[in-house]
């Protein structure tokens, strides 16, 4: 994966937008409310949702869900179409860089007591609202707080534990 990190910033540095992959994750509560997590970031310790790099010979639904797995400690099952798209300013050495990330939802059927970066990072599950509060880039905020995706419209709400109480309409 370094190698295709330090592909991604050379070509930030040429001015190439660039691009990473997403997942938020969510599940049901004991009381059938939606609850997504949410994980701290390596650095500054801000809540973020798990994302990453595109990965040579996988999509980006793969993507997201092994950065899901790596980050946070989950496995679950990626839906087919992306829940939308947000952007960033991702700060290099010397300089920020648009970058640009496509997510997806996850819905999670195991937590890891365990995971690759456990010692790293913290997670959290909470309302869709909550989350939407603590998280910096407006956009994601917005995805977050309403969570859906064009493949959970077409399934009754009742079944569809993607729709929260904010997207009643």
């Amino acid at each position: 994966m370094a190698a295709s990190r330090k592909k991604v910033v050379r070509k930030a540095r040429k001015g190439a937008r660039i691009r990473q992959v997403a997942a938020i994750p969510f599940r049901l509560s004991e009381h059938g409310d939606v609850e997504v997590m949410l994980v701290t970031s390596r650095t500054t310790r801000r809540f973020i949702v798990p994302k990453g790099w595109p990965m040579k010979g996988k999509g980006g639904r793969k993507a997201a869900t092994i950065e899901a797995q790596e980050e946070a400690g989950i496995l679950g099952r990626i839906l087919k179409q992306p829940a939308g798209t947000y952007c960033y300013w991702k700060r290099l050495a010397n300089r920020f860089v648009r970058v640009d990330v496509v997510v997806y939802l996850l819905e999670v059927t195991e937590e890891l007591a365990d995971w690759q970066e456990a010692n790293r990072r913290q997670r959290a599950w909470l309302a869709p609202a909550d989350a939407a509060l603590l998280i910096d880039e407006p956009d994601l905020s917005t995805l977050v707080r309403n969570i859906r995706s064009p493949e959970l419209e077409h399934t009754p709400k009742k079944q569809n534990p993607a729709f929260g109480k904010d997207h009643a309409q």
